[in-house]
């Protein structure tokens, strides 16, 4: 089962305590995957569509639960001939005079926007494998309906945006954390706890390969030092000679071409008259420019 399926299996199982927090849950699965119709009678007939098991009964739930209509409820399900061109379509058929109240639902309190958005994710969200990457998002039929829940979802805080896919319009959250809250707001608490997981692995491998990359870095620089070193003072030996050179720059010169893989400090603990190891990275670099002025003056003469 994939990470988004688990957080609708989860989010399925949950029914809210509050009535007017039913009404916006029941609200939002029927803006996204509803349509409404008036019979002779004047009373509301909900048509409700969709290919996940767990919206279908999560509605047929909430009526139940809201109105005690359930009685007033059919369903069926289409079977696609066809089965790799994707899951049954499940069709729920409710008839009542309280589904008006669905409609005209208030979503003002704090736990009714968590509802409402809720309801919007079982209808027409998913969930990215949190393992591979970090995308949340919910389709939507209208800009309309697209604005409406990015601003729930800003007001909660999260970065949520919009971006037209073909005929509809998504929208998004990017970065994990921002996932999470948004979890939280849904109350989706177990799916919540296997992404903090995730998250926690991720940021512990990332930081591992950050410090094996850095140190790879200095290992590499501290290689390419050690090799030029040893150019440049091979090269005085073959120009000039060290008889010439100080005691110090000579010491260091011929205890380099001794242990070409010691480090600074080692080199220093290494001489005639040990020195620390800004001593001997003073004296590499005389040579240094001793060699580059050497150079310069062949460069000169020819």
């Amino acid at each position: 089962m994939s990470f988004s399926s688990k957080v609708k299996e989860e989010l399925a199982e949950q029914i809210p305590v509050a009535r007017h927090c039913m009404l916006a849950e029941l609200a939002a699965i029927t803006a996204i995957c509803g349509r409404t119709e008036t019979d002779e009678a004047g009373e509301k007939i909900v048509h409700i569509h969709t290919e996940n098991a767990a919206v279908a009964r999560k509605y047929f739930t909430l009526l139940e639960k809201t109105f005690n209509i359930g009685s007033e409820v059919s369903a069926y399900t289409s079977v696609r001939s066809n089965p790799e061109k994707g899951s049954n379509i499940y069709y729920l058929l409710a008839q009542g005079e309280g589904l008006q109240a669905v409609l005209n639902a208030s979503v003002q309190a704090v736990c009714c926007k968590r509802a409402y958005l809720r309801g919007a994710f079982l209808a027409a969200g998913s969930i990215s494998d949190p393992s591979k990457s970090y995308h949340f998002e919910i389709v939507c039929n209208t800009e309309e309906m697209a604005d409406y829940l990015q601003g729930l979802m800003i007001g909660f805080d999260m970065e949520a945006k919009i971006v037209r896919r073909k005929k509809n319009y998504v929208v998004y959250l990017k970065d994990g954390a921002g996932i999470v809250d948004m979890l939280n707001v849904m109350e989706a608490y177990v799916a919540l706890m296997e992404l903090e997981n995730v998250r926690i692995l991720k940021e512990m491998r990332n930081s591992v390969n950050r410090k094996v990359n850095c140190e790879t870095a200095n290992i590499n620089k501290t290689v390419s030092a050690a090799v030029k070193q040893m150019e440049d003072i091979v090269f005085i030996r073959d120009t000039i000679g060290f008889e010439h050179l100080p005691e110090g720059l000579q010491d260091v010169a011929l205890t380099r071409l001794a242990y070409p893989e010691a480090t600074l400090k080692e080199l220093g603990t290494l001489l005639k008259t040990p020195v620390g190891k800004s001593g001997v990275n003073h004296r590499l670099r005389k040579l240094s420019d001793m060699a580059e002025k050497i150079r310069d003056n062949q460069g000169g003469t020819t």
